[in-house]
């Protein structure tokens, strides 16, 4: 066991280090480094979701094994390591202009260090309340360095704006402000900033299941400054190439695509395929004889065949007798041509027309052109099948007077629903199956090797 002086800090299997020589910021570049992390981010978000999928195997690994598989554990560790070079780089630190590389592997060149001992045996117990039960005293510290409380306030008390970074990201931005008109980035605030970043790696570390060794409450601030500085090189190296962590990001995607495309496919099932998919309630009131819808398009635009039957419901409002027909859009608007009515414009019926004139010169009942129709009291319903062409719905008082009121829903039945969902099921079987197994292959083809 290594001995310690009195009252010098306890070593931890995290290590994170950066080198402040290395590379002096300048002035203006970090203005637009959110700009120039953007190809980072987009992979780090894939990372990510696979350092997510990983973690999971390697909680039931650690349950039944007591042993965090290795080759897991460095694309876990490569994540982190490839996440805190990228936050160094721009609005985690600002410490380097250096461009971060794109890779999971150490990069000796690079000012930022990653490192995290791998523990050759791990408590069963502690992987079933470390990461959320024993971490929550520094998730509520972490939460006021990165400014997750903040969002909470405000998302609970409703505030319209609240400052959302925390104080790492405030420090950030003092120490951007200092270079812009200095170009001297003060050494107290970057030895801050790099002690608050090694607060939050090491809780991620622990988290993570990385180790059992409980974080420590400690600031241990500068970027080389680390008590538990790795002094031994690592055993193993692992063989995690480009073509392997691109498929375990994409076989992690499709694992978790998988159970949402399966419950998306459940829930259609449930869908009966006679059901009728209704739009909420409208209420519409005209002064003048009539309101009708403007074309509804069916032609060449497949609706006729994506749509079953399609209903139509209106009732007065007042409770008064109403006709209800839907027929061709040219023989609605020539049946309507010089009649006061109201139009409602765009599919989602967003906008209205007021049309001028006297009544129809006809009863609606007694026009032939009507596909379906259906008049009296109380709410009235007409059903057709949906079939290529350009129709329109209209809706009037049956006693002749201008003036109506009427609530209104159109539904549609979708025949291709069903079919869709048994097909959904399988798929996401397969995309499931699919993910398990690229991510199986590319962990084995990974597999750590011993040096000699």
């Amino acid at each position: 066991m290594t001995a310690f002086l009195p009252g010098a800090p306890s070593p931890y299997p995290v290590h994170i280090s950066a080198d402040p020589v290395a590379d002096r910021p300048s002035r203006g570049l970090w203005l637009i480094k959110w700009l120039l992390v953007i190809p980072h981010l987009f992979l780090l978000f894939f990372l990510w979701l696979a350092f997510f999928v990983l973690s999971v195997v390697a909680f039931f690994a650690i349950l039944f094994t007591g042993r965090y598989p290795r080759t897991i554990f460095d694309f876990n560790v490569g994540v982190m390591r490839w996440s805190w070079r990228v936050s160094y780089y721009s609005y985690g630190a600002l410490g380097t202009d250096r461009y971060p590389p794109f890779s999971l592997h150490d990069d000796p060149s690079y000012p930022a260090h990653l490192e995290v001992d791998y523990p050759e045996q791990l408590s069963r117990g502690l992987a079933l309340v470390k990461w959320w039960l024993l971490a929550i005293p520094h998730y509520l510290i972490l939460a006021v360095i990165t400014g997750a409380g903040a969002r909470v306030a405000r998302d609970t008390a409703g505030a319209e704006w609240a400052w959302e970074g925390g104080l790492l990201a405030l420090l950030v931005l003092i120490a951007g402000v200092a270079l812009l008109f200095t170009a001297r980035y003060p050494q107290g605030l970057y030895n801050l900033v790099l002690g608050l970043n090694r607060w939050s790696l090491r809780v991620a570390g622990y988290a993570s299941l990385m180790t059992d060794q409980y974080p420590p409450f400690r600031l241990d601030q500068g970027g080389q400054h680390d008590p538990s500085q790795p002094t031994e090189p690592r055993a193993v190296t692992s063989r995690w190439t480009p073509g392997r962590v691109i498929t375990v990001a994409l076989g992690s995607l499709a694992l978790m695509i998988g159970p949402t495309v399966i419950a998306g496919g459940a829930a259609m099932l449930a869908w009966d395929e006679g059901d009728f998919y209704t739009s909420p309630t409208r209420t519409v009131e005209t002064s003048g004889y009539a309101v009708t819808t403007d074309e509804l398009l069916l032609e060449g635009s497949g609706l006729d065949q994506g749509l079953g039957d399609v209903r139509v419901r209106a009732e007065s409002v007042d409770g008064e007798e109403i006709f209800l027909g839907i027929g061709p859009s040219e023989d609605v608007a020539e049946y309507l041509s010089g009649v006061s009515h109201t139009e409602l414009l765009g599919r989602i019926a967003g906008g209205r027309q007021q049309h001028s004139g006297g009544p129809p010169a006809t009863a609606a009942q007694d026009a032939d052109f009507w596909v379906a129709s259906a008049a009296g009291p109380g709410r009235q319903s007409v059903e057709v099948e949906a079939q290529e062409g350009s129709w329109a719905v209209v809706v009037m008082p049956t006693d002749g007077n201008p003036g109506l009121a009427v609530r209104a829903d159109v539904g549609a039945t979708l025949p291709w629903l069903a079919p869709t969902a048994r097909a959904l099921i399988p798929i996401g079987a397969l995309l499931m199956l699919g993910g398990a197994v690229a991510i199986g292959l590319a962990i084995r083809s990974a597999s750590v090797t011993r040096r000699p």
